[in-house]
């Protein structure tokens, strides 16, 4: 049995299951396409006709809005990991921090090249960027950016951590916002992207609560 993935906004499943004889190396003619039903409904057989009229989902504008904020996002987080070590007070944080710094530097990788392949051209209107960034979930503004870097020992690291757990579950409502809108997060590349962002930051996040109720 072959399973082919589904996309976000899709809402089904493909399977190709082959025959008996087809599993012992018979001819590939025994194999068929079986659609699964959503809860409640039964699969249903596609034609030769149907699948063939089946299109891959490519990218969106709102993918390239999506990953194009979410790179912003992204060096927001590491300019804020890189103040950790000289301000933070909680032994704790440095290793926390250093985590998040090459899980994000990943992604960031992974975010650029998605752009690249596709010849996209980053926005090089730095004001508008930086105004835009503002206006993203969990963005900080540049005086709690400010603030951050003026905090010292433990008002750092609680400072730190509240700030952190708004930043990155921003990130967590942008994920979320891009594969509950029709209009995007349907290509492959892009919708795994994102579900490991989303993830990996959930993962984060309860790190750093569960820290914050210790201090």
């Amino acid at each position: 049995m072959l399973t082919i993935p589904r996309s976000s906004a899709a809402l089904f499943t493909l399977l190709v299951v082959l025959g008996g004889a087809a599993a012992c190396g018979s001819d590939d003619d025994d194999a068929r396409v079986v659609q699964l039903g959503g809860p409640g409904a039964s699969n249903r057989e596609l034609t030769e006709e149907e699948f063939e009229a089946i299109e891959t989902p490519t990218y969106t504008e709102a993918d390239v809005a999506f990953v194009q904020n979410m790179i912003q996002h992204h060096e927001q987080a590491l300019a804020m990991t890189a103040m950790v070590a000289e301000r933070a007070s909680s032994p704790d944080l440095p290793k926390l921090a250093e985590r998040m710094d090459i899980s994000q530097r990943d992604e960031l990788s992974q975010l650029d090249t998605w752009l690249t392949t596709r010849g996209v051209v980053p926005d090089e209107n730095d004001q508008h960027e930086s105004e835009h960034a503002e206006s993203m979930p969990g963005m900080l503004t540049d005086a709690e950016l400010a603030a951050l870097e003026r905090a010292r020992g433990r008002d750092f690291d609680l400072l730190f951590l509240q700030y952190m757990i708004r930043h990155h579950e921003g990130a967590v409502v942008m994920v979320e916002d891009l594969l509950h809108d029709e209009t995007g997060g349907q290509e492959s590349a892009v919708f795994q992207l994102a579900q490991h962002i989303a993830s990996d930051q959930q993962i984060e996040i309860s790190r750093m609560k569960h820290l914050l109720v210790e201090m």
